[in-house]
């Protein structure tokens, strides 16, 4: 079974979370919700509090084949611990796909992980990441895959089912959900 994991910081955007999580668990890939700091409930943007999965702090992340980074206010504590972005490097070094949407391209940029590669994001990071290409929903580059924001998240987690599972598998859960 693929295994995908997903780092869940206080102030991550409620939608880019759920749906990918929601259409890749479809799709039968297990995806693991970590925490990133003490506990295991972990509050959103707009109020809604989920159980994590697992604590990030001590989880094995070798065994997983990707990586999500919602957005979000969250951002801001997953770039400030640093760990998302140490993350972010090995996965991709070890041919392992990143996927990062909203803001959290700033923890990519962090990482130097979008040096000569094409990608979009939140206009609100802009400013810091001016090669973003804001008309576009999902950019693939190689094994990162970013998208612009909550608007952007039905697209971005058939884009992670494809990536993971194949078209086939995206396009049957897409079917399913009338998408």
């Amino acid at each position: 079974m693929k295994r995908v994991l997903l780092l869940l910081a206080e102030g991550f955007e409620e939608i880019e979370t759920l749906t990918p999580v929601d259409l890749l668990r479809r799709a039968e890939v297990e995806v693991v919700m970590a925490a990133v700091g003490e506990g295991i409930h972990v509050t959103g943007r707009s109020g809604v509090t989920v159980h994590a999965d697992a604590v990030l702090a001590g989880l094995a992340t070798e065994a997983f084949d990707g990586l999500i980074l919602p957005g979000g206010p969250g951002v801001k504590l997953l770039r400030a611990e640093g760990v998302a972005a140490q993350l972010a490097t090995r996965f991709m070094a070890e041919g392992k796909w990143v996927a990062a949407i909203c803001a959290a391209p700033l923890v990519l940029q962090d990482a130097g992980l979008l040096d000569r590669r094409r990608f979009t994001a939140h206009d609100s990071t802009w400013g810091d990441l001016p090669e973003a290409l804001g008309a576009e929903r999902v950019v693939e580059d190689g094994l990162l895959i970013t998208s612009r924001g909550a608007g952007t998240a039905l697209d971005f987690g058939l884009a992670l089912v494809a990536r993971t599972m194949g078209q086939a598998a995206a396009d049957a859960v897409a079917r399913s959900i009338l998408a």
